[in-house]
């Protein structure tokens, strides 16, 4: 991807970006730090060219190898339900993807620590944050049903891929007060979860029914 060949195709105005801001308001996202994080972030630089003139409409898109970039609203679902109301320290997210929530949740905390078992999306979307002057995103190619343990415990966990049900390494990397957000189901039937740990355990809460690419084991 060559970024400069994006500048020029009308993407990056303040109107197309506020059509979507608004979209999303009127679908109920009201934590402003979230909106504002969604507004930074050119969604345009994270699709094919051949898509780019539909990038901030509020629908996925496909990205190669099988995997989409998520709808605005569900990434800003996400991120709103995963938001504390405090700025999180340490995120780990599972499923890189194209990089479009990586960047999202930069925005928003000190430190995010991202996995991908695709090599190729692994080193594409490396490349491209780099690019846009990321800093503060750390990248694994690895198992995402592992998480990365070595950076544990995490203050929020975020995942763009759906398991069966909830992988315990990231019980098990959560820290005390933190917060899990996941599509949990089979591909027909998923439903967004809110998993918090408190001392006692965990509590956990439906969001809303959801369908995301299946959270698969291994890289490749």
């Amino acid at each position: 991807m060559n970024p400069q060949r994006r500048h020029g195709i009308g993407m990056t105005s303040a109107r197309t970006r506020e059509r979507l801001m608004q979209r999303l308001r009127e679908s109920g996202i009201d934590d402003l730090r979230v909106l504002e994080a969604i507004r930074q972030v050119p969604r345009h630089m994270f699709v094919d060219e051949a898509l780019a003139s539909r990038a901030y409409e509020d629908i996925a898109l496909p990205i190669g190898h099988g995997q989409t970039i998520s709808q605005p609203y569900i990434v800003a679902v996400m991120t709103q339900t995963l938001n504390t109301g405090k700025r999180l320290h340490r995120v780990l997210e599972i499923g890189t993807g194209c990089g479009y929530q990586t960047a999202v949740l930069a925005n928003l905390v000190d430190e995010v620590y991202t996995v991908e078992r695709i090599a190729t999306l692994f080193r594409q979307t490396r490349n491209r944050l780099f690019d846009l002057k990321y800093r503060n995103i750390k990248f694994l190619h690895g198992d995402g049903l592992k998480g990365w343990p070595e950076h544990a415990p995490y203050d929020g966990i975020l995942a763009t891929a759906a398991p069966a049900e909830v992988p315990h390494a990231l019980l098990d990397q959560i820290a005390i007060g933190g917060r899990i957000v996941i599509p949990i189901g089979e591909r027909t039937l998923q439903k967004l979860m809110l998993i918090e740990k408190t001392l006692d355990g965990f509590e956990q809460r439906e969001i809303e029914s959801v369908n995301f690419v299946p959270l698969l084991s291994g890289k490749i």
